[in-house]
């Protein structure tokens, strides 16, 4: 049975306290396995990189090569269905036309003190993009990845992506050549994320890597960091509904299933004013369940993680999301822009009755890579700036100088940092005589 609160319960703030700390998926001795993955890559590169393949993958990578060749992308297009290459490319112009307008404008100013200062920005030269390829292929993650990447000018773009025995969808291949993937590996897990931070003799270094993964690509990716950058570390998806009564429960349903499907550990719930239409909504679950081709996991899902809220009435919502810092947040309430004013905390929201989650996870044009596990209260989803690099500048002449030097002078020597305060005062006491 799905787990129900309401906040009229006397022991509502324990079951809600408990609904925040619950932890969903496991890392007993992932950790551990994750570095001794990138130590051995480390060690060994390319002859570790195969054999861990050859392990998890069940393949032999050296067999036809690490790398899948360019021609192999550019026939994945002509084998897949012509109107799912035609989907996939409306959905890679709406994406790389909402990340176009992400693009930040650099910074040259003049101030009072005659002080030049500014800032530019950069893409970064590489970047490895990892795809999964285990349970389900996922070409919407490549583009979603891979778009703003180009968009923001990344010179170099790799993508790793499992092959398990041998296989990998056509259409996450063809996904790669739409978005310009520069280079394609058929390689996956820690060993993938270890050989895109240090390198190895067939795969040159990147300096950050996105993407989503398993435990064990998120583990790789935490212990990368530093070395190289990061997006994030995802954990597993999530979405909060807010309905009210005038839904039809069958669309609130299959909008929850549409993040249960994903994993057994993805979390879906229900935030409502109505407990007869929670009872409906859990009814049409129950419904929509039966024959769906990921029965087992969307109901694992469902029935150990899901959750009903029924509230006093929809004022009581924004503070409760707030804590929740939902990954993806549904307002199918008849004024969804007042409610969304009100919250702090989410990583992308969908306004109204008509605009399921699922729209922004293939084809509406803002990034479906979003913070999970409550971090939207800190972070932000996938973007053009995530691909790029800010560096700031500063230029003084004598005069200029001379106006704001001695405040730094007095700030220097109050730290007791004397070649700081003296490399601006050498300069100040030069002034007269080379003006």
């Amino acid at each position: 049975m799905v787990r129900r609160l309401s906040t009229v319960d006397p022991r509502f703030a324990a079951g809600f306290e408990a609904l925040l700390g619950e932890k969903r998926e496991s890392d007993a001795d992932v950790d551990a396995a994750a570095a001794a993955i990138i130590a051995d890559v480390r060690a060994r590169g390319d002859a570790a990189v195969i054999e861990h393949t050859r392990r998890f993958d069940r393949f032999d990578p050296a067999e036809g090569g690490l790398r899948i060749p360019d021609e192999a992308l550019h026939r994945a297009i002509a084998a897949c269905p012509p109107a799912t290459i035609a989907a996939l490319r409306l959905a890679a112009a709406r994406i790389e036309a909402f990340h176009r307008m992400q693009m930040p404008a650099g910074i040259d100013h003049v101030d009072t003190a005659g002080v030049r200062m500014g800032a530019v920005w950069r893409p970064i030269a590489a970047v490895g993009l990892y795809v999964p390829g285990g349970l389900a292929a996922y070409p919407s993650s490549v583009l979603m990845n891979a778009v703003p990447a180009k968009v923001a000018g990344v010179g170099r773009l790799v993508m790793t992506v499992p092959t398990p025995d041998g296989k990998v969808a056509p259409l996450v291949l063809a996904a790669a050549a739409i978005a310009g993937v520069d280079e394609v590996y058929r390689i996956g897990g820690a060993q993938a994320v270890a050989a895109l931070a240090y390198g190895t003799a067939a795969i040159r270094p990147v300096d950050k890597i996105v993407g989503p993964g398993n435990a064990y690509v998120a583990a790789a990716k935490r212990r990368v960091f530093g070395t190289v950058g990061i997006d994030m570390i995802a954990g597993p998806s999530e979405i909060l509904v807010v309905a009210d009564a005038a839904n039809d429960p069958d669309w609130i349903a299959v909008d929850l299933l549409s993040q249960a499907e994903h994993d057994t550990a993805a979390q879906s719930i229900l935030f409502t004013d109505d407990a007869a239409f929670a009872d409906r909504v859990v009814a049409a679950v129950d419904t929509a369940l039966t024959g769906l081709p990921r029965e087992a996991i969307a109901r694992a899902s469902w029935e150990r993680f899901g959750a009903v809220v029924v509230l006093r009435d929809l004022d009581e919502a924004p503070a409760l999301i707030d804590r929740l810092a939902p990954e993806h947040l549904e307002l199918a309430v008849a004024d969804p822009e007042h409610l969304c004013g009100r919250i702090r905390n989410a990583g992308a929201v969908f306004l109204g009755r008509h605009t399921p989650e699922a729209i922004g996870d293939y084809i509406a044009g803002p990034n479906h890579v979003l913070p999970t596990a409550r971090s939207a209260r800190f972070s932000s989803g996938l973007g053009v700036l995530d691909f790029l690099k800010r560096t700031t500048f500063v230029a003084c002449d004598a005069a200029s100088l001379a106006r704001i030097g001695p405040a730094a002078v007095t700030l220097a020597e109050a730290e007791g940092l004397d070649a700081h305060a003296r490399s601006i005062a050498i300069r100040l006491e030069a002034a007269p005589a080379s003006a």
